[in-house]
């Protein structure tokens, strides 16, 4: 079920992204979707590693005034975060880095692609649920048939597989018939 940029003027509001019709949508989304994390992870930590790096240096030559900007980090770290969430779920993929080389996508729940904000905001909803509620509100996925963690169901987006790997689950012949 591609999204069709046609469809958003007809009445008719496009069908939900269910497991039941599609299966191939959603067969597999949980792991790859804790790797993708990790990817995405390590994409972060590494200009934040780096610019906490070049303060210390700038730290040291300027005989301790460079330490000042350590400050920044914090502020800078969640700039980039919400940058690069909003951008990369917002953009023409639909996914982050890590979700793109686990052949991931994320859409609302009425199937079409998520716009810079809902990036955003998906990534802050994510992060306060874990930290408030303890990681154990990951558990929510094994609740509901579409394997929605609880900021998915909060801000209305599900992560399914992308086009490219629905077509070779169904032609692997995975038991999920063609269209």
């Amino acid at each position: 079920m591609a999204y069709d940029p046609e469809r958003r003027a007809d009445p008719v509001p496009a069908p939900p992204l269910d497991p039941f019709l599609d299966p191939e949508r959603f067969e597999g989304v949980l792991p790859r979707r804790v790797v993708a994390f990790l990817i995405d992870v390590v994409i972060l930590s590494v200009p934040v590693i780096a610019a906490a790096l070049l303060i210390g240096i700038f730290g040291v030559v300027t005989l301790g005034f460079g330490f000042a900007l350590a400050w920044l980090l914090g502020p800078a770290s969640v700039v980039w975060a919400l940058v690069y969430y909003g951008t990369t779920l917002g953009g023409p993929a639909s996914a982050t880095i890590g979700m793109r080389v686990m052949d991931l996508e994320m859409r609302t729940a009425s199937g079409e692609p998520p716009y810079f904000l809902l990036g955003a905001v998906h990534a802050v909803v994510y992060w306060v649920s874990v930290s408030a509620l303890t990681p154990l509100v990951l558990l929510v996925c094994f609740f509901n048939h579409r394997r929605r963690l609880l900021h998915d169901i909060l801000l209305g987006t599900v992560v399914i597989n992308n086009e490219r790997r629905a077509l070779r689950l169904r032609a692997d012949g995975a038991g999920y018939r063609a269209r």
